[in-house]
């Protein structure tokens, strides 16, 4: 944990206008509901609004049109929840690790590694693999044949990158992650499955995050690829040859099937299905647990997932939507039919 700041320097670090006294000492980050002395917290989201009034928060984070209801000094910031991630981030710096090779990593000789790199206990790396300038490799991590790790990327610990699977510079690849695995490629041929080859890898742009247990197939063909800045939640499946565009964002438990062009600063809510060979163009919203099953060529939101609510209610609905199409041709039937009246 880092020793504390003072508001005043806070606010002088990161440019935002400060509002009471700047020599309050500010040693931690907290929620509106849960802070108390010493904790700076924010409001980002209208729907904690409430909370603003009663909150023993040291400081807060947030707008100018905020600030009259604050109750305690504030950093007054045009975005409150990406200045509050910047202060965050002072109190838990990085944990220096020091470069070298574990004496119980198995490195192939064929292999580059860079000599301020860090490659922790029970390491592979395989054939022609190449580990560039501050790379860290954390334990139990296994690099296969002709995989380049970008300078500064980190592997936190157990992830596999199975074969030409190439990471940009400051790739954060958290635990169990496995990239470059066969793609779901298979053809049906006299009774049987024909496993296609899959030929191609992936490739990762500068600055991306792969979270836990993410799998990202290589390319059957051509590779599978995420620009710059993707940011990837856990538990995420990437199909073979999906090609995702710079600064999009999936949240848990997303499935993109093969084949996919996925567009640039995209959100993809949790649970979403995407089936596969669509285009989703640049700048959509797909809402959590929706199933995407045709191409998407306007920017905006869309959604088809149903909100929870009460069982007795979801019966009745489920029983009526088996009676929709009875309904649909009752009422062209009557539309068709002559007016009586007339």
């Amino acid at each position: 944990m880092s020793a504390g700041h003072t508001l005043g320097e806070i606010a002088a670090r990161f440019g935002l206008g400060l509002h009471g006294d700047a020599t309050i000492a500010i040693r931690g980050v907290a929620t509106l509901s849960r802070a108390g002395t010493g904790d700076l917290s924010f409001l980002a989201n209208r729907l904690y609004r409430r909370q603003l009034p009663t909150t023993a928060a040291a400081a807060v984070v947030l707008t100018e049109a905020d600030r009259e209801s604050a109750p305690c000094p504030a950093l007054v910031s045009r975005n409150p929840y990406a200045d509050f991630a910047r202060i965050a981030a002072l109190f838990e710096p990085p944990v220096p690790i020091a470069a070298g090779i574990h004496p119980s990593a198995v490195i192939d000789p064929s292999a580059d590694i860079a000599a301020d790199a860090s490659i922790g206990a029970l390491v592979v790396v395989g054939p022609r693999s190449r580990i560039e300038a501050g790379a860290v490799i954390g334990p139990g991590s296994v690099i296969g044949e002709d995989c380049a790790v970008g300078a500064g990327s980190t592997l936190v610990a157990r992830v596999t990158l199975v074969r030409r699977v190439v990471l940009g510079r400051r790739v954060l690849v958290h635990p169990g992650a496995v990239l470059g695995a066969d793609g779901f490629g298979l053809a049906f041929d006299q009774g049987h499955w024909l496993k296609v080859p899959q030929l191609g890898g992936v490739r990762i742009g500068d600055d991306c995050e792969i979270g836990a247990n993410t799998t990202i197939d290589r390319g059957a063909l051509e590779d599978t690829v995420l620009e710059d800045d993707v940011r990837l939640d856990n538990q995420i499946q990437i199909g073979h040859g999906v090609h995702v565009g710079a600064h999009t964002a999936m949240a848990g438990c997303v499935a993109v099937a093969g084949s996919t062009r996925i567009g640039r600063n995209c959100l993809i809510g949790g649970a979403v299905g995407i089936v596969g060979h669509l285009e989703i163009c640049d700048r959509v919203t797909i809402t959590a647990m929706s199933l995407v099953t045709h191409s998407i060529r306007q920017p905006g939101e869309y959604s088809s997932g149903l909100p929870a609510e009460t069982s007795a209610s979801w019966r009745r609905n489920a029983a009526r939507f088996r009676q929709l199409d009875t309904l649909a041709r009752r009422i062209k039937t009557l539309a068709q039919e002559p007016d009586h009246h007339d």
